[in-house]
């Protein structure tokens, strides 16, 4: 394990921090806090130390000037002040004089919330390409960093990656309560181990499949994922989603044809038409037309995922069996959560859209985690391990007391 927060000589030190506040807002309004929240922990050991803290995040994808305008960060870091009850600072800059004036009157116990890290790919990418000028100037902000965006873990950017060049760093809380909880139940699970792989693109996944299958006893399919599996073992998928790669195609076919007693499919689903966007019809497998795309999975296919589900004592669902944000396409996911919440069986949520359909339909409370990563949580599962904490050094094991 990386080293620890909790580990740390930090009593009154200047720390950087890197979160993760990538968060949906609509209307000025935040729709999802998790990620904030999931941050408390840390900050609130921090000010526990009377450390100066200051925050770096980035939010949305920042590829034109007028992004900058949707993507402040100022509207997180007031949530931030309301969750802490207590003052949170912000800097309207992230780079310059201005910052480290802003940094030298800082007091212990307070808080300094930097723009948007990823203003500064506009015009020359310097914060994604993780510049070293960049990188060694938010290290100069600070005594010690600590990493704890999980869910930006897997990029190599100068607020992930770059800092820890320059400067004695740790992980915090967040990140180690996540690949604490992955490894317990994912990467040495119970047994049976069963794996929901649902979403849109197999490309994605399929190194994450591969990599776990020696470890499942099932594997079930949903969304572009089974449409690939499908197209793979001959069937007709009409115009639904599926991969473009030959080379990826062929991949999902040796892996079916080598490991038929693991992997289960749909039996029945439920179609839209390119023509008609009223068009909603139940088909079996067999039945898909050429102007029809597989957008849910039906009854059968739900009653034969339970039987895999009864037999698990522990479950990793990734990714959605349909495409849940239509109501006309929603009832296999939301029926197979159901089913997931009434199994009595540890259930860790990958992420991405497992999670937003794990809240939108309100079963957050209902599954022994929801992971903050989406891309991170399936590069750690895959490699077990994580490019943003390269520089970071080993220490042992997380302490056992660390609170879950």
């Amino acid at each position: 394990m990386k080293k620890c927060l909790q580990n740390q000589n930090i009593e009154k030190k200047c720390v950087i921090l890197r979160v993760d506040y990538n968060v949906p807002i609509e209307n000025q309004i935040i729709l999802d806090d998790a990620k904030i929240k999931g941050t408390l922990e840390t900050i609130n050991y921090l000010l526990e130390k009377n450390c100066k803290i200051i925050i770096l995040s980035h939010l949305g994808k920042i590829k034109k000037e007028e992004d900058k305008k949707k993507y402040s960060l100022e509207i997180v870091a007031n949530h931030l002040k309301s969750l802490l009850n207590q003052e949170v600072y912000f800097s309207k800059e992230n780079f310059g004089t201005p910052v480290i004036e802003r940094v030298r009157n800082l007091k212990e116990q307070e808080i300094l919330v930097l723009e948007n890290t990823r203003f500064l790919d506009i015009p020359k990418k310097l914060e994604s390409n993780c510049n070293p000028q960049l990188s060694e100037f938010w290290a100069s902000l600070g005594e010690i960093f600590v990493m704890d965006a999980f869910a930006s873990s897997h990029r190599r950017h100068a607020s992930t990656y770059g800092i820890s060049m320059y400067l004695p760093s740790c992980i915090g809380f967040q990140i180690q309560k996540e690949m604490k909880i992955l490894e317990e139940n994912v990467i040495h699970p119970k047994h049976p181990f069963t794996m929901i792989m649902g979403g849109a693109k197999i490309d994605d996944k399929i190194s994450l499949i591969e990599s776990l299958l020696p470890k499942c006893d099932y594997i079930l399919c949903g969304g572009g994922i089974a449409n690939t599996c499908l197209e793979a073992l001959g069937f007709n998928t009409g115009e639904s989603l599926t991969t473009n790669s030959p080379y990826i195609l062929e991949r999902v076919k040796n892996f079916l044809l080598n490991n038929k007693e693991k992997f289960m499919l749909p039996l029945d689903v439920i179609v839209g038409s390119t023509y008609d966007k009223n068009y909603v019809k139940y088909k079996k497998i067999n039945e898909v037309n050429e102007n029809e795309i597989i957008l849910d999975i039906g009854v059968k296919t739900l009653e034969k995922y339970l039987t895999a589900i009864k037999n698990s004592k522990s479950i990793f669902l990734n990714g959605t069996v349909g495409y849940y944000e239509n109501e006309m396409f929603a009832n296999g996911t939301k029926e197979l959560l159901n089913l997931l919440k009434n199994s009595n069986v540890s259930v860790v949520v990958g992420g991405g859209d497992a999670a937003a359909s794990v809240r939108r339909f309100g079963y957050e409370n209902d599954f022994t985690y929801i992971s903050t990563g989406g891309g991170a949580t399936l590069e750690y599962l895959a490699k077990e391990k994580l490019i943003a904490l390269e520089k970071i050094e080993e220490e042992g094991e997380i302490i056992e007391t660390l609170d879950m």
